[in-house]
């Protein structure tokens, strides 16, 4: 088996010592990621991520030519750029702003060394899954022009027996098919899964990552999330939250729940049958409505 290419990153920042502070708390967080590149402003960012095509970007928002969140916009539209936006600035009041460009993360100047290690894990996580999900799709691809090109060469051969149009219907049938997987393809990119909830702490609004939360489970009004040492509430409903999220990473066990699946130490049964959901570091156990008793039973 050939070894993993190591992923690759992009720095740009318009301040000299605050791109070498950042590259050398990288190599300190992430000794295996590449810095392909370094960009000084964000004309130059966009120009050098084009050209590149890094896995990962740390955009400085306040630079000269385009700011941070202008380049990201230009950079997430190039063709075929699939990767991961942080971006690093003095100023936390573009938070907001920063992750609804869809960035996966947002560090403050200067770059904490533990705050970094937790952005490493994230980035490393999500980049796994990416490139995972890409080498899953290539081969189905693969897989079914495999079948476009058997149909063919079977035809090559000598006075095939034809039935109507039936090997013309075949072979337009493995040509849609094929066009239906592009199709949800392009549908994935273009619709990323949610990463980041505003939601209501007390009197406080706070963003959190939706990796950090253990459960969601919904009343009447609110939805309510589950991290490891607080709760939070939104009024998004379940309904119109489990199509949002990342179908490996969140289960829905009931029409009022949604659990993280590596926040699930097991799956219990009381004296009833009845499943329930114990959760490694949270007390509560969740209970598994009938509706969604085979989420378990293939597992």
């Amino acid at each position: 088996m050939a070894p993993m290419k190591p992923f690759t990153a992009l720095i740009a920042d318009d301040e000299r010592l605050l791109r070498e502070q950042l590259q050398t708390r990288l190599g300190e967080s992430w000794p295996d990621l590449e810095i392909v590149g370094v960009a000084r402003d964000g004309l130059e960012a966009v120009k050098l991520a084009d050209q590149l095509r890094p896995d990962v970007l740390f955009l400085d928002i306040r630079m000269p030519g385009l700011t941070g969140i202008e380049a990201a916009r230009e950079i997430v539209a190039l063709d075929d750029w699939q990767g991961e936006v942080v971006f690093v600035t003095a100023y936390d009041e573009y938070a907001v702003t920063a992750f609804e460009q869809g960035a996966v993360d947002y560090l403050l100047k200067p770059v904490d060394r533990q705050r970094l290690d937790k952005t490493v894990a994230r980035l490393k996580g999500r980049l796994a899954k990416t490139r995972a999900d890409a080498d899953q799709a290539a081969g189905g691809a693969q897989g079914l022009m495999g079948q476009v090109d058997l149909e063919s060469g079977l035809h090559k051969g000598p006075t095939p027996a034809v039935f109507g149009n039936s090997q013309t219907s075949s072979q337009d049938a493995l040509l849609q098919t094929l066009a239906q997987l592009q199709q949800r393809l392009n549908a994935d990119k273009a619709a990323p899964n949610l990463r980041w909830l505003q939601c209501s702490t007390g009197s406080t609004t706070k963003l959190i990552c939706v990796d950090d939360v253990l459960f969601f489970r919904s009343d009447e009004k609110y939805t309510r999330l589950q991290l490891l040492d607080q709760e939070a509430f939104i009024r998004t409903p379940i309904r119109d939250l489990i199509c949002q999220l990342d179908a490996q990473q969140f289960w829905q066990i009931h029409r009022s729940t949604i659990v993280n699946v590596s926040a699930i130490s097991g799956v219990q049964r009381d004296e009833m049958g009845r499943q329930r959901v114990a959760l490694k570091q949270h007390s509560e156990v969740l209970e598994v409505s009938r509706s969604f008793a085979h989420v378990f039973k293939h597992q």
